[in-house]
């Protein structure tokens, strides 16, 4: 398929694009700019810098995505915007590249619905299928793992982690790491599993009985946490989804964990 690049666009000599890519009107394209078959551009769109857009995503009217990151140590090194294949970024959604400090490079998976005005801070790394609903923010080299989905209005802090599968509620701060599969309410605090999540993946009754259990007994049981995660370790690491509740918590650096509100 031909490339189609409407009059009014610019693209930057240099720029490479792939078959069946489609820049709309008054789109700018930076000359280190890969767009991959079949990227849409659909109106009003600016990519600048180095960035990677994997084939079949469609980004709509003023979206950015490559431009330097919030970041006052930024100088104007030649870092990186990596986005996978089969995303939808929506209006005004902004991502930026890394920083030589952080990573060196954002990067975005596949199958991703970012809605308008969210925001990728720099050096964040999001997985495959994730949400970002109207709003939704993350922090600079916050990482978002894959399946996840992010209420509208939430912000996710920086350096924080948002575990595989888990739901964050509407306009809450998340200021620690959320452990794969759990629930965040309105105001931030860990409150359960996301149930509907576990059983849209498939999980069968006993897998989320088991984790039902061992998130009572994390959160909710007697003695010190680390005695609580000993014993758990001990009785279910067996558990896929067990096991990677285990080892989210022992790779965490940065932020503390998410907990539930004071009863």
């Amino acid at each position: 398929m031909a490339v189609t690049i409407h009059p009014t666009a610019i693209v930057e000599k240099g720029a490479e694009l792939a078959d069946g890519v489609d820049v709309g009107p008054f789109c700018i394209v930076s000359g280190k700019a890969r767009l991959a078959e079949n990227v849409r551009l659909v109106s009003h769109v600016s990519i600048a810098g180095s960035t990677t857009v994997g084939a079949r995503t469609t980004i709509y009217p003023f979206a950015s995505l490559g431009h330097p990151p919030q970041d006052n140590r930024y100088k104007g090194e030649d870092t990186q915007l990596i986005v996978g294949a089969d995303n939808r970024i929506r209006e005004s959604s902004v991502l930026h590249i890394g920083t030589i400090q952080g990573r060196g490079q954002t990067v975005v998976g596949d199958r991703c619905l970012l809605m308008n005005a969210s925001h990728v801070g720099h050096d964040g790394i999001v997985g495959n299928g994730v949400t970002y609903a109207t709003h939704a923010v993350t922090g600079g080299l916050a990482v978002v793992e894959d399946l996840v989905t992010l209420g509208g209005n939430s912000a996710v802090h920086q350096f924080g982690r948002v575990g595989m599968g888990a739901f964050i509620g509407g306009c809450a701060a998340v200021l620690g790491d959320v452990i794969p599969f759990g629930m965040v309410d309105n105001q931030g605090a860990l409150h359960g599993l996301n149930i509907v999540g576990l059983k849209r993946r498939g999980a069968s009754r006993e897998t989320i009985h088991l984790l039902r259990n061992v998130y009572r007994e994390l959160f909710h049981g007697a003695g010190y946490f680390d005695d609580r995660l000993a014993r758990i370790t001990e009785a279910s690491s067996h558990v896929p989804e067990v096991k990677r509740i285990i080892d989210f918590i022992a790779a965490g650096e940065k932020r503390p964990l998410c907990v539930p509100r004071p009863s």
